[in-house]
């Protein structure tokens, strides 16, 4: 199996099975991260159609930056597109009758909770996930009793055999670890 940035060099070289061979590759996954997203097969299909043209304009200028991961680098792409559909469905308004049978009186529905603020939200705790799994087993176990099952400290002793003073120093330094992890991938872990 050839690397991402193999079959991208070959698809800059006028390889069109190299970009079938990427496409194909994480199809599913961005489409199915898209639809989780989005919950509509139509729009998610017309998302990720836009997403794969924004790869191939970028492929072709030559602007794609091939430090980081080829998937990852698709995934922000469709995540954005994501974003710009909310803000843009935000902008229109929505209209609902409140007679069936009389249509002439309309009011406006305003979102409830701002779309934008969830998908941030959501990709934040899924790249905090990711970096939490690179801990060591008993920082990541602290962590997730703390943070998931809101268990005290001395809970937390209890279940694991420690002292209240080891867990709180398994929760420090799993912090710490957390902190150095993404300062070293410059991640933003905030709106």
């Amino acid at each position: 199996m050839l690397p991402d940035n193999v079959l991208i060099q070959q698809y800059l070289s006028g390889n069109n099975d190299a970009f079938e061979t990427l496409l194909s590759r994480y199809k599913q996954r961005i489409f199915s991260f898209i639809f989780s997203k989005i919950k509509d097969t139509d729009l998610a299909d017309d998302i990720f159609q836009e997403t794969f043209i924004k790869v191939i304009k970028t492929l072709k200028k030559g602007t794609y930056n091939d430090e980081g991961r080829f998937s990852s680098w698709v995934m922000r792409i469709a995540h954005n597109l994501i974003v710009d559909h909310f803000r843009r469905k935000q902008r229109m308004p929505i209209y609902e009758s409140h007679d069936a049978e009389v249509d002439i009186f309309y009011r406006v529905s305003e979102p409830s909770q701002n779309i934008e603020d969830l998908l941030i939200d959501s990709q934040i705790k899924e790249d905090l996930n990711t970096l939490m799994l690179q801990l060591p087993e008993n920082q990541l176990e602290v962590l997730r009793m703390r943070l998931y099952q809101d268990m005290s400290f001395k809970e937390i002793a209890e279940r694991t055999n420690v002292s209240i003073n080891t867990s709180l120093g398994r929760m420090r330094y799993g912090l710490i670890n957390l902190r150095k992890l993404i300062d070293k991938l410059n991640l933003t872990m905030t709106q």
